[in-house]
Order: structure tokens, then sequence, then C-alpha cells
């Protein structure tokens, strides 16, 4: 075994002459300690929220999305849509016309987004999935239906065991804001709930729908595509927008999203350089257990001195100490932050405040491997830092030497 390093730990596991010296290096081991498993959870809770959220924008947002560069809608050759179902990786695809209009119902008024959808939408996504009452539902026999978004419906006070139908109100094709509006109703039929930027937005109805409210039925304002279980999104993103053109814009998930995802990880490397901070207070312990230690052990010095022991080798034993603290507690660390987030995996015994009005009752925990192994090397780093001042200012005081090299 490596001298310094056999020493180091005959040293942080021996008893020490004066108690104070042993309970600050056991403060030392469990502030480290606390502060890893502060960064283990803190991360992983933010990663659940993160898949989370990740997995509603995915139950509403397509894999790639066509969309016209400049305007809101615009007109397809059919030929386009033939061919764009043989390219390979796509599975199914939707035509949406979207446009905001005005919405009553009863004697309660609100502005949202209506988005017309054809037959083959719930290919396309699952927003059916994310359906809090009644069904996802847009026609049968019986005429046409909406699904809103649960904002919308607060809003408006929708009730789906009333006969009430929601009066949709748009400008006529080339109209001035003197002309009297476009209007058809629709009964909602359902309730949907992804987040609130979308449950706000967007009430769901037949694309016929929206083509007789707009007096066109030859205009589009997405395409819609999801792509085969195996596929490679780049190159279908890329044959996608090859087939289209430079007049269209093709955007997969992440770009549908941009300014959230990026927000995201803005925000988590954020609080991963507090926990960082937090974890450099909590070594300074570590500072003041080494300082006695090396103070306590003149004699042993000495001696190893005597043996021939230079500054370098006799430093060497007390920077390993200083990374031993760091190691024990961080290593305490993760064993009791991935225990506590396998326990709220398993069981979700920390519960969400108000969590009858959240798709989830619990905080979510999504643990990655990545983020654990960087945590944990930061830690080690910060205790190398932590260990290195003290030792080579007090070695250097106490061993005054010519000759200083110090690693």
């Amino acid at each position: 075994m490596n001298f310094p390093v056999y020493i180091a730990k005959r040293y942080i596991f021996a008893k020490k002459s004066r108690n104070a010296i042993n309970i600050i290096s056991g403060i030392s081991v469990g502030g480290v300690a606390i502060g890893t498993m502060a960064l283990v959870i803190v991360l992983s809770v933010f990663n659940g929220f993160d898949d989370l959220i990740r997995k509603l924008f995915n139950t509403f947002d397509p894999d790639l999305k066509v969309t016209i560069v400049e305007g809101k809608h615009f007109t397809l050759n059919p030929s386009v849509l033939k061919n764009l179902g043989k390219i390979k990786g796509v599975e199914a695809f939707s035509k949406v016309l979207e446009d905001n209009a005005l919405l009553k119902y009863g004697e309660k008024q609100f502005p949202a987004t209506f988005k017309g959808v054809d037959e083959y939408y719930l290919d396309v996504n699952g927003l059916d999935s994310m359906i809090v009452d009644g069904t996802f539902k847009l026609s049968d026999k019986h005429g046409q239906y909406a699904v809103v978004g649960q904002g919308i419906a607060y809003n408006l006070q929708i009730g789906l065991k009333f006969i009430n139908p929601i009066i949709v109100y748009v400008p006529p094709k080339g109209a001035s804001m003197a002309m009297t509006p476009n209007q058809k109703f629709i009964f909602p039929s359902g309730i949907f709930a992804v987040e609130q930027e979308h449950d706000v937005k967007y009430m769901i109805v037949p694309i016929k729908f929206a083509y007789e409210l707009l007096e066109d039925s030859t205009i589009l304002s997405a395409i819609e595509i999801k792509m085969a279980k195996n596929a490679n999104q780049k190159l279908v993103q890329k044959e996608v927008q090859k087939l289209f053109g430079n007049q269209f814009i093709v955007k997969n998930h992440y770009q549908q999203n941009e300014l959230f995802y990026r927000i995201m990880k803005y925000e988590k490397w954020t609080i991963f350089m507090i926990l960082s901070f937090i974890l450099m207070v909590a070594s300074f312990n570590i500072i003041g257990s080494l300082s006695m230690l090396i103070i306590e052990k003149k004699k042993d010095i000495s001696t190893f001195q005597s043996l021939g022991a230079d500054r370098t080798l006799i430093s060497r034993i007390f920077l390993f100490e200083g990374m031993m603290i760091s190691f024990f507690g961080a290593l305490l660390g993760l064993i009791l932050g991935l225990t506590i987030c396998w326990l709220q995996v398993k069981y979700g015994f920390v519960k969400l405040q108000g969590s009858g009005s959240f798709i989830i009752d619990a905080y979510p925990v999504s643990i990655r491997m990545p983020d654990i192994i960087l945590g944990f090397l930061t830690v080690l780093v910060i205790g190398y830092l932590a260990a290195w001042y003290p030792v080579r200012f007090i070695i250097k005081k106490y061993l005054p030497e010519n000759q200083f090299t110090f690693y």
C-alpha cells in the first residue's frame, strides 16, 4: 500500500488525543455527506419534473411539426402529402388548421385558439390519455364535438353534464372589424390537462368545423408527424424538410419548445452551482480538522523526518487525509441520497401540496447516473481544494525548508 495513503487511513480512524479533533472530523464528514445527499436529491427531483414535463409536452406536440416560414396558413399540393407517407420512418401524419377565436359559454367569454384536426390526429399524439373529464370525441352520427383545455373549461365554467354549446366567433374572411363575425356552435365532449400554457389556450375541434368557420377548405396551418419507433430522427427530419422545401420549417420536439427546454437546462445548472457552493462552505470544516491534526501530529512529523521523509511525502499524508474525509462524506451522502430517492420513487412519501389539482400526487424523481458521477467528482475536487490550502500553509510553517515541492 502507498505509504502516505496508509498513514492517512490510520490517522482518520485512529483516536486522537484531543476529542475536539474527532468531533470536528466527524462534523466534516457529516457536512460533506449532507451536502452530497442534498445534491443527489435535488437534482433527481429536478430531473423528475423535467421528465414529467417532457412527457406531458410529448402527448400534445408531435415528433415533427411542419409549418410555413412566413404567414399563418398555407395550401399544399396533394402529391406532397402522398410523398410524405412514403418517407421511411414516417409512421403517421395529421393535417391541422388552427386560428384564434372568441369563445362564449353561457354568459362567460374567453379568447382561445381552436385547433382543427383530422381523423388521424390520435395516431400522431396521445392527447386522449390526458383527458380528465368526459371523453376524447370529435364527431359521431349526432354531430361534431370539441375537447377543451382545463384552463378554458375553468374560465368558461364548462360543465359536460349541461347541454349548453360553446359559441365560437371569428372575423369573416377578408373582412374589416366593423363586419359581423362568423360564428358556429359546438358541444364539448371532454376536458384535457397537459400543462397550463396549453390548457388555457387550445380547444380541439374537427378540421371540417375549422374549415367551415374560416370559410376555406384548402388551407392548413401545420402538418404533424409521428415517426416510427426506431426511426433516425435527424434523417427523417432532413428528408421531410427536403420534401417541403425552404418555404417551410420542420421542427422536432426540442425545437417546438426550445425556449422552455433552455430555461430548464439553465435552471438545472444554476441549482448545481448553488449546491456546489454550499458544499464548499461545508468543506471549510476540513480546513479546521486538518489544521488541528497537523498541529497534534508534530511529533509524528519529526519522526517521519528522522526516517528520511521529505516535506512532499509528509504533505501527501495530510492531503490524502483531507481527501479521505471528502471521499467518505461523499460516499455516505450518495448512499443516503440514492436511498431517499428510491423510497420516494417506490412509496411517494413526500406529497405535493394541493396535489388534487396535479397529474401526480408526489414529487417525481429520476436518477441519472451522469449527474450522480458529476456530483461525486465535484465533491472530491472541492475536498481536494479544501485540503490543499491548510496542508500547504501549516506544513510550510512547521517544517521550514529551502526547497519545497507541493503536489
